[in-house]
């Protein structure tokens, strides 16, 4: 449906207006985050495309800029500009988890990333950097892509450890095969962060890979890291 074709008290911003956020359909509140449409194409009829291309908000806020693009109606801005809605989505959704920002077991440091790391297509490396009561100072996605012992080095993962003199680090990343058993390399790796740790004098508490349906393994718990 084009824009001029519904009624003005029926458009998005004015039932926003009129009646909050939450009255809104999905279609609705994407045309008003994409403002305007295009030549051809109202806001609407591209909210309408990127819905059925995605299937499921989930789904859309794991495109990459270039998919994006790929919706007729979406440019590089627009495609920005809804990257940028959803990591503030993200963000918001990671600050109500506040109280579970002191870790006390794997289960807590999956349950702080678990939104991240579930159903994206790429190996995301992420590290929590903890103070000696295990309270989270910082998240940090030290690299996206297959993991690699040459690839996550020590110095990237101890760096922010060390400039936010952190006490303790805990390592998670994703399986996209949705398998968490560790490989070969994950142990490698594991075993390297470890070593460096102790000479460093920052702990590695645990390396924990997550798969499918939040399901995780700790390599801690299978005896892969000694304390």
């Amino acid at each position: 449906m084009i824009i001029r074709d519904v009624p003005i008290q029926e458009r998005p911003r004015e039932r926003f207006l009129r009646e909050g956020a939450r009255a809104l359909s999905n279609q609705e509140i994407l045309a008003i985050m994409l403002r305007t449409g295009t030549k051809h194409y109202s806001a609407l009829q591209v909210a309408s495309t990127l819905l059925s291309t995605y299937k499921t908000l989930t789904a859309l806020s794991e495109a990459s800029l270039e998919e994006m693009k790929l919706v007729k109606g979406i440019g590089e801005t627009k495609a920005i500009e809804l990257s940028a809605a959803i990591e503030l989505g993200k963000r918001i959704l990671r600050e109500g988890k506040g109280e579970k920002r002191v870790i006390a077991s794997p289960d807590d440091a999956v349950q702080l990333v678990v939104n991240d790391l579930v159903g994206i297509h790429q190996e995301h490396f992420v590290v929590l950097y903890l103070n000696t009561k295990n309270y989270v100072i910082k998240q940090k996605t030290v690299f996206i892509g297959s993991l690699n012992a040459s690839i996550v080095h020590p110095r990237e993962v101890f760096k922010e450890a060390l400039r936010t003199s952190s006490a303790a680090v805990i390592c998670l990343h994703n399986h996209p095969s949705g398998d968490p058993s560790p490989s070969p390399e994950d142990i490698s790796v594991t075993k390297r962060l470890y070593e460096a740790g102790k000479i460093l004098g920052i702990t590695l508490l645990d390396h924990i890979i997550i798969g499918d349906e939040a399901n995780f393994i700790s390599l801690k718990e299978r005896g892969f890291i000694s304390m």
